[in-house]
């Protein structure tokens, strides 16, 4: 499989995961994939596993932005946002595919924080 057409795959995922079309979105799996969540310790074990995880989340999310997705051959990286209950989390996607399909993807997730007022004199605030 080319890189387009792993990235407009990855598009596909997102958009569908954007709008909580369960199924295209989890179309992007090997059913026998392995989604793990480093932070909690969790690994969820095929397609049909993380589709009805991700389908009994008791908050529905109220935004999604795709930040950044960079990648080439079977690994791709995705930054995104995603706005549960009034609360951003910053996450982290990997995904390694094998053929056309993902077979394992870690998810990172992380609440923003506020910026200590000693760094301001080196950083910029981003918009």
């Amino acid at each position: 499989m080319q890189d387009p057409d792993i990235r407009a795959a990855i598009d596909r995922h997102w958009a569908a995961s954007a709008s909580g079309d369960q199924a295209a979105e989890h179309d992007i799996y090997h059913d026998d994939a392995v989604c793990l969540y480093p932070q909690s310790g969790e690994v969820i074990h095929g397609r049909e596993n993380l589709q009805a995880l991700r389908s009994h989340h008791p908050g529905k999310p109220s935004g999604f932005e795709v930040r950044r997705i960079v990648g080439e051959g079977m690994l791709w990286v995705t930054e995104y946002a995603i706005r549960y209950e009034g609360r951003s989390a910053f996450t982290v996607s990997i995904m390694e595919f094998r053929g056309a399909k993902v077979a394992r993807e870690t998810q990172y997730f992380a609440d923003p924080f506020e910026a200590p007022a000693w760094r301001a004199q080196w950083v910029a605030q981003e918009s």
